[in-house]
């Protein structure tokens, strides 16, 4: 397995967003969701199925690995902390979301952790 990129990471978050929303998604979801294109969704979900990031079913629903999972879960909750820690600091929840967005996939675990660490001390939950 390679080591995935920003862009793998936002499918793998946008996966798990619409799984959670929906129980079941397809390619058409996560177009209409990140508003890419057909082809461009396309490419990356085989990417992503041939790294063993996510599985796709006969009827085309895309799941999750327990990889694929991991990751989704790790940068959906550091975006999430991000935006949380922004917006606690007086940024804007617009401009937090989008730079949480930037943010969230060059955090080191050292950071990743200490911020979490820093809101539960503090009392301050994500949603």
């Amino acid at each position: 397995m390679h080591k995935l990129q920003e862009s793998g990471e936002m499918y793998l978050e946008t996966i798990l967003i619409l799984t959670n929303r929906m129980n079941y998604v397809r390619s058409i979801d996560v177009v209409e969701y990140m508003g890419y294109s057909k082809p461009s969704v396309s490419r990356a979900v085989n990417l992503l199925k041939s790294e063993d990031y996510i599985t796709i079913d006969k009827d085309g629903y895309i799941r999750l690995t327990p990889t694929g999972r991991e990751i989704a879960e790790r940068i959906y909750e550091s975006h999430r902390m991000l935006t949380k820690l922004l917006v606690c600091l007086g940024v804007n929840e617009v401009t937090a979301q989008e730079d949480a967005c930037k943010m969230e996939h060059d955090i080191s675990d050292e950071t990743f952790y200490a911020i979490k660490n820093f809101l539960n001390r503090h009392d301050i939950g994500i949603d």
